[in-house]
């Protein structure tokens, strides 16, 4: 099968591209049209001004299925999320449509059914005009909703791996008791592999969840004691102080931490785990044994 990768560079994309890859798919990579030279099976776009769905269209025969894998996490003039998040991806799935491409995922995010962030606003928008599409039986859709998907490259995994290397750890008391159910990047690549696969169902959308929610403190401890650490004394971050941090990372555009990030991160993050290991054929790696994933 062809299939084009939207956002192939990025921390989910590359993976994605290499599971799809090693089972065996024609990839077309989808490369931001400011990075560099496209090299070969690459092609140039523009995730920014790319919204009218003729321009997606030429981009599209021969492909049999596409996956979109872009996102950010900060919201600018330069990379809005409303066009990066919604409206460019919007073209996207109607070229889609109209072209015959007849397979499309898109990589959602967990927890913005009821967020009331600008992240998970304009992701709402994308999802929900693709699993519109689908239900007009114009394509076939699913919509994968990752909780913290961790991986070398990642920077969220990143800001982990800082946070699990500090003796003291202080994190706001909302953020410390949000639950989440972490996964591996490639485990995720796998499950979009495994669905071109002829036998897979296809339609709606599906949580992609480790097998077992824990504290975001809980997750930081275990990657310490994996890297032979003692446990870290935890302060909790007054509420007052957690708000004015937040503002201030709003101010600097090169930290993930913002507004934003808080109010993902204060909400639970969590799913029944049975639907993404049956996509898997097994359970999902445990938490605990990240680190050694990838040694």
């Amino acid at each position: 099968m062809k299939v084009l990768v939207c956002g192939a560079r990025g921390f989910i994309g590359r993976h994605v591209v290499a599971a799809l890859e090693r089972a065996g798919h024609e990839v077309l990579r989808g490369i931001s049209a400011r990075g560099g030279a496209p090299g070969r099976h690459a092609l140039q776009m523009d995730f920014v001004h790319d919204t009218d769905p003729a321009i997606w269209q030429a981009r599209l025969p021969g492909v049999q299925a596409v996956v979109n894998a872009v996102g950010l996490l900060r919201d600018s003039a330069r990379r809005p999320m409303g066009a990066v998040h919604a409206r460019v991806p919007q073209a996207l799935f109607e070229a889609c449509a109209r072209e015959g491409v007849r397979r499309v995922v898109q990589v959602s995010a967990l927890g913005i059914a009821d967020n009331p962030t600008r992240y998970a606003a304009t992701k709402r928008e994308a999802d929900e005009h693709l699993l519109a599409l689908a239900e007009a039986g114009r394509l076939e859709a699913v919509v994968l909703r990752p909780s913290i998907v961790y991986g070398p490259g990642g920077a969220s995994a990143a800001l982990f791996d800082a946070l699990a290397r500090l003796p003291l750890l202080v994190l706001p008391r909302i953020v410390l008791r949000a639950r989440v159910q972490p996964l591996l990047v490639h485990e995720l690549a796998e499950g979009v592999a495994r669905l071109m696969g002829p036998q897979r169902a296809w339609g709606g959308l599906l949580a992609c969840v480790g097998p077992r929610a824990l504290t975001l403190a809980g997750f930081i401890d275990s990657l310490r004691r994996q890297r032979g650490h003692r446990a870290a004394r935890q302060i909790g971050l007054p509420d007052g102080l957690t708000r004015l941090s937040a503002r201030l990372g709003d101010l600097l555009p090169f930290t993930p931490w913002g507004s934003e990030t808080l109010a993902l991160l204060a909400a639970d993050n969590t799913a029944d785990p049975a639907p993404f290991s049956t996509l898997l054929g097994r359970a999902p790696t445990d938490p605990d044994h990240f680190v050694r994933a990838f040694r």
